[in-house]
């Protein structure tokens, strides 16, 4: 991206479109774009592949709004916000048209018509139950917007665990699996034991009292007995999502 961008600036500099000073102070926000409230980090993609995510809880819908556009200006690939409400959704996407808001995982973005990179390795999203579907459309956005295939299965836990076992084709062809789960978060052992893949596991903030908001599952999922299962923190589908679509992509 940065060798695009200087190219850009020589190019517009030769045909007399903007001046050696505006060249030069557009070439200083090539590493990261001061906008007053936040340093726009547009090297991201260049370091990670994927431009920087924007994590809205705690942020204005107008700092969203000139985030999101600061990276627009500055990058070809799709830009995402994380965790958006839908409130601060419609503000932004009224300044923002063609943003596109997931209500589900709470994800806002903008694509710019990433199409997968192989199409025969897939991310397949598992659930134990209905109440973690929000985290584990999390992931699943989150790693379709960075060039992934994901497939999504819901409601597939261990107390009834025949509806698991129902779809061993898809747990098998799988490349990498996530398995979202709450309560005491047993299906991530269950499936860390049906596969030869990766698998990761989100715990989730359901269950009742003694499951203390998803430590449960957490500390059961670190104490998997099954072998190959990594762990997330509770209710992070963007990192599952994330770690997914790196694993999925190394050949």
């Amino acid at each position: 991206m940065e060798r695009a961008e200087i190219e850009r600036l020589l190019n517009a500099y030769k045909d007399g479109g903007i001046s050696i000073d505006e060249a030069a102070a557009e070439l200083s926000r090539l590493p990261y774009e001061d906008i007053g409230f936040a340093n726009v980090d547009h090297h991201r993609e260049m370091r990670q592949g994927f431009p920087e995510v924007i994590f809205a809880e705690g942020k204005t819908a107008a700092q969203v709004t000139d985030i999101m556009r600061a990276l627009l200006r500055r990058s070809g690939k799709s830009v995402m916000a994380s965790r958006v409400s839908s409130d601060k959704a419609k503000r932004v996407m009224a300044e923002i048209g063609d943003a596109v808001y997931d209500e589900e995982a709470r994800i806002l973005y903008v694509r710019r018509g990433e199409k997968p990179v192989d199409e025969s390795r897939k991310i397949l999203v598992l659930t134990a139950g209905t109440s973690d579907i929000p985290v584990a459309a999390e992931a699943a956005l989150t790693a379709e917007m960075m060039g992934n295939c994901v497939t999504r299965l819901y409601d597939v836990g261990v107390a009834g665990i025949h509806r698991l076992f129902a779809h061993e084709k898809e747990i098998t062809e799988a490349n990498v699996i996530i398995v979202v789960a709450g309560m005491e978060g047993a299906l991530a052992s269950v499936v860390g034991g049906l596969t030869a893949r990766p698998v990761i596991a989100v715990p989730t903030s359901v269950g009742y009292g003694a499951s203390f908001h998803g430590v449960s599952a957490l500390l059961a999922m670190l104490n998997s007995c099954s072998a190959g299962v990594a762990v997330m923190n509770i209710d992070n589908g963007f990192g599952a999502g994330v770690l997914a679509g790196k694993i999925n992509r190394i050949k």
